[in-house]
Formats: structure tokens, sequence, C-alpha cells
């Protein structure tokens, strides 16, 4: 296959970047799009240019950490779908396909297609944990918990924070994110006692990170890789009305 990869370059976040533009006349179909952008590094190297800094770590579609924006979508154009999933097939031979990190304050560039997602990490810190002492690990049936919460549960608790929600949003909102990390635990009995007090703490550093407000446009349940239902932001804001009128 040959390519016209646009990439976005850009030092670091005080640095202003651009695009530039990469021909590729040795892409499989087969490879996928982080092992084609491999390639382009190789290139890179021979040519002795710097090469495309970008995220990726498992390869597998669990971490999360690669985190491209490619054609004007997060992941790229196929549902359900990170990007080390994405393979060349899907694209056409001769496309021109354009590649951007993610956008948002709260994502700060580091370099090229890199963005620091710790935001993430401090708002799991804030509440995203049981902190009660539960003693030795207890056999699987002794907490009965309906099949239905269960099944919320494990669903929202597949979010992989890839950040792709916050990318796709207009507003740059982090509501799909928080409100799994909040439903996972809310779901669940061993999330109760600190229920009121977590979804209050993680909602106070999401908007102190300088992610957006939810306006339901729907656009992260979309493009999220994991389909995380909007019902789990539902959820999340009738918890944080009660743990406000409770306080």
């Amino acid at each position: 296959m040959k390519l016209t990869l646009k990439v976005w370059r850009q030092k670091n976040a005080e640095n202003k970047g651009e695009f530039k533009t990469y021909q590729m006349d040795h892409v499989s179909e087969d490879m996928s799009f982080l092992e084609m952008f491999d390639v382009l590094n190789d290139d890179l190297v021979r040519k002795g240019e710097d090469t495309v800094a970008f995220d990726h770590d498992c390869r597998e579609g669990i971490c999360g950490m690669c985190s491209m924006y490619i054609n004007g979508r997060p992941h790229g154009p196929l549902k359900g779908t990170t990007t080390c999933q994405l393979h060349m097939r899907h694209f056409k031979d001769g496309e021109t396909i354009t590649v951007e990190p993610w956008r948002a304050t709260a994502f700060p560039i580091i370099k090229d297609l890199m963005v620091d997602r710790s935001a993430f990490d401090r708002i799991i810190q804030a509440g995203g944990y049981i902190s009660i002492n539960t003693g030795n690990a207890v056999d699987a049936n002794s907490t009965p918990i309906p099949k239905l919460d269960a099944d919320k549960a494990f669903d929202a608790a597949s979010c992989i924070g890839c950040g792709a929600c916050v990318a796709t949003c207009k507003n740059a909102s982090a509501m799909l994110f928080v409100s799994a990390k909040v439903s996972q635990l809310a779901l669940l009995p061993q999330g109760q006692p600190e229920r009121h007090q977590r979804v209050k703490k993680m909602v106070e550093i999401m908007d102190a990170e300088g992610f957006g407000n939810c306006t339901n446009t729907g656009a992260c349940e979309v493009e999220c890789p994991k389909g995380i239902s909007l019902e789990n932001i539902a959820r999340m804001n009738r918890d944080f009305l009660v743990a406000n009128v409770v306080d």
C-alpha cells in the first residue's frame, strides 16, 4: 500500500506544532496502525530524522495508551476499537491519513502524539478505591450481588482510561471516564461506605484539572472503544446530588 501521512509534530507543550507530511510506499494491509508507525520511524532513523513520539504498551486493546486522533476520530474509523487494534486493511491504497494527539487543556502535549494524561491518575487517587479493611479474601459467593448490578459494575470497570471520551467531546469533558470509575464501586456493596465521599472528591478533582462540563451530546459513548454507557453519567450525577444533600 502507498499512503500519505499527515502527522502532528510538536516538540513540547510550549512550542508551536505543525503537520508534517510523510510518503509511505511499503505498507502491508496486515499491519496494525502502530506497526505502520514503527515502519515510519525506522525510515526516519535511516534518514537521520527525529522519530515520531507516540504512546503504546500492550498493543492488545487493554492498556488504553494508544491515543491517536485519526482522520477526525479517536482511535480511527472503527467503532469499539483502539488504535493498536486498527489494521491498515481498513484504509485504501493511496489514501491520505491525518494523525493528531488528543486535544484537551487537561491533556498537555508531551511530544508529537504523546499527551500527559496524569490528570486521570489524580482523579482515581481522589476516590477510585475502597479503603475499608475487609480482612482476608472471602469466597466469591459470600456477598450476594444481583446479577444486573454485577453486570453493570463489570461494564463500567471495563473503562481503560484512554481518554477518547475527552478527545471527542466538544467541551473536553471527562464525565464518562469519572462516572465509570464511580459506578464500578457505587454498584457494589463493598463501595457503599465511601460512596458519597468518593463521588464528591472525584468530581472536585475533575473540575480542578480543567475538564469541561457534559452537555449530553453523546459523542463520548459513540467513540469509547469499550462502549461505556451514558447511564453511568446519570448515576454519578444522582450520587453527587445526594452527597451534597446529605452533607
